[in-house]
């Protein structure tokens, strides 16, 4: 049986995000997708977890080991230094869409710079 595709919204931020600069990142990245989950580091649960509240959406904690073994479409070399990875927001859409997940949306910066998102679609294992 075939499992239903999900679409996942990836988040990266800085400690200072709010609830307002992760929906202006979803708003920007987010356009034209129906969005099932949300996903992050696990670490940042804690700041994106009023916006999975807020849209009724599991949050997919991701741990580091998975966003660094990602390969990014884009580079910022503040995502490499502070995670391993070019973009932590793609790193995180497609680890938490699964094996064969592939980007929609590359990653997205909110209007006051402290959040990043990006959207994956795929299978979950």
């Amino acid at each position: 049986m075939e499992r239903d595709a999900v679409i996942v919204a990836g988040f990266g931020c800085r400690s200072g995000a709010t609830l307002d600069s992760f929906r202006d990142a979803l708003a920007l990245a987010g356009k034209g997708h129906s969005v099932t989950a949300l996903a992050a580091p696990a670490d940042r649960e804690r700041l994106l977890a009023p916006l999975a509240d807020a849209l009724g959406l599991p949050f997919i904690p991701v741990p580091p080991d998975a966003l660094a073994a990602v390969t990014t479409a884009t580079a910022s070399r503040a995502s490499f230094a502070a995670r391993g990875t070019g973009s932590v927001a793609e790193a995180a859409a497609l680890a938490a869409a699964g094996p064969d997940a592939c980007l929609l949306t590359p990653r997205h910066i909110a209007s006051d710079r402290r959040a990043t998102c990006a959207i994956a679609k795929g299978n979950p294992e």
